[in-house]
């Protein structure tokens, strides 16, 4: 269970931050139905952008948001469908977009399922603590930008071979920034630099996305209503869900898998990694370039029971398709193999995780041999917009996007794609995978024995997680109520 017991003193300190700071936190029923949204908070909204560092943007940690920079205000789950022509398979494959939450990621919606919890209940003291974010990237610009959303202090840790617009952005907006070494497959690192911290200063808070409750319950509770809002809009009587495709990153994600399962039980949960870095599949190790899917181990929030298949992706056909989805040359070959235009002119709503993920809901359609009555959804988690850098640097490794790169990229990395490098889960399989757990998060971080064994055995662990919802909407309700602000 989250921890919602109060801490009074600390609590009123915060309360107080609050009111001088012109603080209102959403509950989680606004941010799955912005209609509950006070009125004036949208008025303030129509003069605010999407990105600003203002608490009022707090209310736009949903996936309803007006698609523009300025200004917006709400209306449904902002999504795409992939046509036929695109995706060279007849199932029908919908990708809710992530580039229309403040930051570009929906990562800022992991945070504060993970921040708001102890700010509420005063264990968390913004006039003492920092906030520690620990990520391979947008956790961690997602934790800043909502840490100063909510008048916290924050220290972003992440490794330095990401992207440079993460460091640009966050050495703005976080108060510290911790460079460790390696990139994307480097997690380790990040927490030996965590432990190092802890042992140096008594007023740090650490929010880890890999084993943080936070994460997976915004995504159960929020993503996975966003996903039952799409299905009720565009699936027809004969139509049938048949599952969602992500990787795995820090599984926060994955818990709207959860959420879907109990909708439609037998509906599937596809896990991805990257192919040169296959820790689910084959136990095993190395260096990738998917930013944003974080490995070398299994995340303490990942519900293996509920996961059905894991599914390797090579990061040659992301970084390819990258190509492809941005350069005039890709989008030329793409028109003239039937792909609409209106698609096409979309193509950088896809980050490297996101044309990961869409990869994985291609393959996944090609193994079951998918009709068009069969319905798989996906996440574009964030847009090329955070990747500009990295076009840059394969321009300049790579010259110039030529018609001839466009036709090889699409046959080989799209056109091409096979039902390879995937495992059918069985019930063993969970269980093999599960217990990877134990090497990183009882060995090394603390965690018990008792604990991953209750999250294997115990049917209500992870339900009694999703009961807490209201109970946090209703803390969050007595919170602005102590603050006055509505």
């Amino acid at each position: 269970m989250i921890d919602l017991r109060i801490d009074k003193k600390q609590l009123e300190r915060t309360v107080e931050r609050a009111k001088e700071r012109n603080i209102i936190i959403p509950t989680f029923a606004q941010m799955k139905n912005p209609d509950l949204i006070p009125d004036s908070v949208k008025e303030e909204l129509k003069k605010i952008g999407l990105w600003d560092i203002t608490s009022r943007n707090l209310f736009r940690i949903t996936w309803k948001n007006d698609p523009v920079a300025q200004g917006g205000g709400y209306g449904g789950v902002n999504f795409v469908e992939l046509p036929s022509s695109f995706t060279g398979v007849d199932a029908r494959i919908i990708a809710l977009v992530g580039k229309w939450f403040p930051t570009g990621a929906h990562k800022v919606g992991a945070t504060f399922g993970c921040l708001v919890p102890p700010l509420i209940t005063g264990q968390f003291d913004p006039t003492y603590h920092q906030a520690v974010w620990p990520s391979t990237g947008n956790y961690c610009r997602g934790g800043a930008y909502d840490a100063a959303l909510l008048a916290c202090e924050s220290i972003a840790i992440l490794p330095e071979g990401m992207s440079r617009e993460r460091f640009e952005w966050l050495e703005k907006v976080a108060g510290e920034v911790i460079a460790t070494p390696g990139s994307e497959s480097n997690v380790k690192e990040i927490y030996d630099k965590v432990w190092e911290l802890r042992g140096e200063r008594d007023n740090i808070f650490v929010f880890n996305q890999f084993d943080e409750f936070g994460n997976y319950l915004w995504h159960y509770d929020i993503t996975g209503h966003a996903m039952e809002e799409v299905l009720q809009q565009v699936m027809g009587p004969n139509d049938e869900y048949r599952g969602v495709c992500l990787t795995t990153g820090s599984a926060g994600t994955l818990g709207c898998g959860d959420y879907m399962k109990q909708l439609f039980p037998g509906s599937k949960v596809v896990a991805g990694e990257a192919l040169q870095c296959p820790t689910l599949m084959e136990n095993g190790y190395g260096a990738h370039r998917i930013e944003g899917i974080g490995d070398k181990h299994v995340p303490w929030i990942h519900n293996m029971r509920n996961t059905d298949m894991i599914m390797a992706i090579d990061d040659n056909a992301v970084v390819n398709l990258a190509r492809l989805f941005n350069e005039p040359e890709g989008h030329k070959y793409l028109v003239d193999k039937d792909v609409p235009q209106d698609l096409v002119n979309q193509l950088d709503l896809l980050g490297f995780s996101s044309i990961a993920n869409t990869i994985m809901a291609i393959k996944m359609a090609k193994y079951y041999e998918m009709d068009e009555s069969d319905v798989i959804l996906t996440v574009w988690t964030d847009s090329m917009e955070l990747y500009e850098s990295r076009l840059k640097e394969m321009h300049e490794e790579s010259g110039e996007y030529t018609e001839m790169d466009a036709g090889r990229t699409h046959a080989q990395y799209l056109e091409g794609l096979t039902p390879n490098y995937l495992t059918d889960l069985t019930f063993e399989d969970q269980k093999r995978v599960h217990n990877l757990k134990y090497f990183t998060w009882i060995e090394q971080q603390g965690k018990t024995y008792e604990e991953i064994q209750s999250q294997w055995y115990d049917k209500d662990y992870w339900t009694n997680f999703q009961k807490q919802i209201p109970e946090i909407d209703e803390l969050i309700n007595e919170f602005n109520g102590k603050v006055g602000l509505i």
